[in-house]
């Protein structure tokens, strides 16, 4: 197909600039934390045969998510759609990923024809069920985790179906802030629809169907021609969760990276089956996961439509934590999909050395829920995750305090979140010496003090790395564990492994530390200028440099004492060898 390959750089970039705007708009509308603060939420394109064209700059997380969610509608409705409708869905085992991700889908009619389709996926604050924010670990069965939507029709012909918005209202703890969260990406479909139409009218529906076809079809021979580079091979890794919070022993996330030529096969064959606990991913999100880590260490100029899919095969055994069936657990599906993103890591790192650093918040795998009523009887309901630190990289220190690799995320502001919620933040702030030594270090772990002062509420924490600490890469040290606590107001403490769900009450706070990122590399080679800079930024402490990285301090301010650490390392080394 011959085409003009400025055209083809106007229109990708236009296609993306819709996508983008869709986001603004929810940035802009969305009520709650979790959407306009946290940024969970991501948006796209595609065209009337339901090929993912663009997205906006979101959660890399959901780049393979909404494809699935699309094929449930068109299964559901087929060709039942009209101009003004618009279709949500939820439903974990029919095109979502878990309860509180709500997916909306609005196609886009020109003159009554289907010329394509505008998305947008949210993470409400709350869908109901046995615990506030719809995500205890806890739970053992879907049924348990809140209201389950199969796509249904939320718009028919540009008229709301009211029937829905009651239930929707009716089975949620704060209907205000989810029923604005959803009219939110109703208006971000709506921008969307509004510029593929204005795109259409601008070049002709024609050549607008014809340089989509091309733009896919050049995306997958970029991924092809960058396959390509990496070496052939099997490349294995296995990474490790604590546990799922009701069974005790760790569970296995095991991964296969197969490069033959222009494509790869990620296959979890030997992974754990599904477990009891709430941390099964279902299949659609676990593929995203991984299409989004073979995404990063791909040149960053690969557009992200369906042609990046189609040469990238990612395989997951029915009945495992990473493919569960029905009716398997999922709302806290997060942190599995945090250690499938690390496992594949691990894998890629042996075939692309130069490029994947060590293990750290690749997503943030600790996630806190509050909810309860206030003095009045109004509920409140509060749901973070909270982020951490980078591991060490081939040629740079992790970065600290950083949004996870496959996510593009964000804590909420201190100030925002007490002016709204009955929470205060007390301790906000790294944790010296925890980053995983290294030639490049880790990037420190966080620690995060919430103070409850409503009268009573329910407290639920999903949490990992308590016994697995982030694996370091070339000779680097782990990273440091997480932790996890009470502190009562009356003084005593209640410390918690992993998941936990609890009852709080006025002026007892809660102490989340989250691990820290792995290192890169022997510590020993360390550039002894950079372990005194982080002495002097208070990262690390002057034992801490010189039992990690050999490096002897001396004097007020302190300076490298070069013989000394010379000869420190040399015994060290002839101890190791």
């Amino acid at each position: 197909m011959t085409y003009d390959p400025f055209t083809l750089e106007v229109v990708k970039n236009r296609l993306i600039g819709i996508a983008d705007e869709m986001a603004m708009t929810v940035v802009r509308t969305a009520r709650s934390f979790i959407v306009k603060e946290a940024l969970d939420f991501s948006t796209a394109l595609f065209t009337a045969e339901a090929r993912l064209i663009a997205q906006g700059t979101c959660l890399p997380l959901h780049l393979g998510s909404m494809p699935a969610a699309l094929d449930a509608v068109l299964a559901e409705f087929g060709d039942a759609m009209a101009p003004g409708d618009l279709f949500i869905l939820n439903d974990p085992y029919d095109g979502g990923t878990h309860l509180p991700d709500i997916i909306a889908t609005k196609p886009v009619f020109l003159s009554g024809r289907l010329v394509g389709y505008a998305m947008c996926l949210a993470h409400q604050t709350d869908m109901g069920g046995r615990v506030a924010g719809s995500m205890a670990s806890d739970s053992t069965e879907i049924y348990q985790e809140g209201l389950r939507l199969p796509p249904v029709r939320l718009f028919s012909g540009g008229q709301a179906e009211d029937s829905v918005f009651r239930i929707i209202e009716r089975n949620v703890r704060v209907p205000g802030k989810v029923l604005g969260d959803l009219r939110s990406q109703v208006a971000a479909c709506e921008a969307g629809e509004r510029g593929l139409l204005e795109m259409i009218a601008a070049m002709g529906l024609d050549d607008f169907q014809t340089y989509a076809e091309v733009l896919i079809a050049y995306t997958e021979r970029y991924t092809r021609a960058e396959i390509a580079k990496l070496p052939d091979g099997v490349f294995h890794f296995t990474d490790h969760i604590d546990g799922d919070g009701i069974e005790a022993g760790a569970i296995t996330i095991q991964v296969a990276v197969r490069v033959s030529g222009e494509e790869m096969e990620i296959d979890f064959a030997g992974t754990s089956p599904q477990v009891k606990g709430a941390i099964n991913s279902v299949h659609a999100f676990t593929a995203s996961a991984t299409w989004a880590v073979v995404r990063s260490i791909l040149d960053a100029d690969i557009p992200n439509n369906d042609g990046y899919f189609r040469p990238i095969t990612v395989t997951t055994p029915k009945g495992s934590v990473v493919n569960p069936v029905m009716p398997a657990a999922v709302a806290a599906r997060g942190l599995t999909a945090d250690r499938v993103a690390d496992a594949v890591f691990g894998a890629l790192a042996q075939v692309a050395p130069d490029r994947v650093p060590a293990a750290g918040q690749t997503a943030p795998d600790t996630a806190v829920s509050f909810g309860g009523h206030d003095a009045e009887g109004r509920p409140f309901v509060f749901v973070e995750g909270i982020v951490g630190s980078w591991g060490g990289g081939p040629d740079r220190d992790g970065m600290d305090a950083c949004t996870g690799t496959i996510v593009n995320y964000s804590n909420t502001p201190a100030e925002m979140l007490e002016a709204d919620q009955p929470l205060r933040i007390e301790r906000y702030g790294f944790v010296a010496d925890s980053g995983g030594p290294g030639r490049f270090r880790g990037g420190l772990a966080l620690e995060r003090h919430i103070r409850f002062l409503a009268d009573e509420a329910m407290v639920q924490v999903r949490s990992d790395h308590h016994h697995f600490a982030p694996y370091g890469l070339a000779g680097g040290a782990p990273g440091a564990h997480a932790a996890l606590s009470v502190l009562r107001a009356n003084g005593g403490e209640d410390r918690h492994d992993g998941h936990f769900r609890d009852s709080v009450r006025s002026g007892d706070v809660l102490a989340v530390r989250v691990p820290s990122g792995g290192g890169f590399g022997d510590p020993l080679d360390r550039d002894p200028a950079r372990v005194l800079a982080d002495v002097v930024d208070g990262k690390v402490t002057p034992d801490h440099a010189a039992a990690a990285y050999g490096v002897v301090l001396s004097g007020t301010p302190p300076v490298v004492d070069a013989m000394a650490t010379r000869d420190l390392r040399a015994q060290r080394r002839s101890a190791g060898s």
